[in-house]
């Protein structure tokens, strides 16, 4: 027998408590701007999800900045592969040039989970020494998210193709 996926692929959507969760575990989010060319440039960050937006550091020359600066529509995707979820988040980026350092530490301790908080700083005042640093805040427009363990076809299609 052949399992079919739904006419659209799209699988059953995350609940408000399984993104607020996600948002709040993951330590990246890939962000999405668009290249002056027209492409799009993807880049993995670590970032903090505080107050409905998502904070990240972010080189003050790097690509992303500069495209942010012409153009501050960007894509951001948080996603797992075991299990198969995630959330594609459409917003609008700002570019935060106050408290870089106290903010950066933020997301730190975020990508750091459960390190001392002067080792944090410590790297965190390192980073900032090295690399002249800007926090990119995202708010979102529109959030759309899709949980594949909730899908009855992709299942099938799993049991049946992929476990022995």
């Amino acid at each position: 027998m052949v399992t079919r996926l739904s006419q659209t692929g799209q699988a059953p959507p995350l609940t408000s408590e399984e993104i607020e969760s996600m948002l709040r575990e993951n330590q990246y989010v890939r962000i999405c701007t668009h290249n002056k060319d027209g492409t799009i440039h993807a880049t993995p960050v670590a970032y903090r999800y505080i107050n409905g937006q998502i904070e990240i550091m972010s080189i003050t020359k790097s690509r992303k900045n500069r495209n942010i600066e012409r153009n501050n529509d960007v894509t951001l995707l948080i996603d797992t592969l075991d299990p198969l979820r995630g959330i594609l988040i459409y917003g609008t980026a700002e570019i935060d040039h106050d408290n870089v350092y106290e903010q950066s530490v933020s997301v730190m301790e975020t990508f750091f989970h459960g390190m001392p908080k002067e080792k944090v700083r410590r790297i965190t005042k390192a980073y900032l020494d090295a690399f002249e640093s800007v926090i990119v805040k995202i708010t979102p427009k529109h959030i759309t998210t899709f949980d594949y363990t909730k899908d009855v076809a992709w299942q099938n299609f799993l049991k049946t193709y992929l476990q022995e």
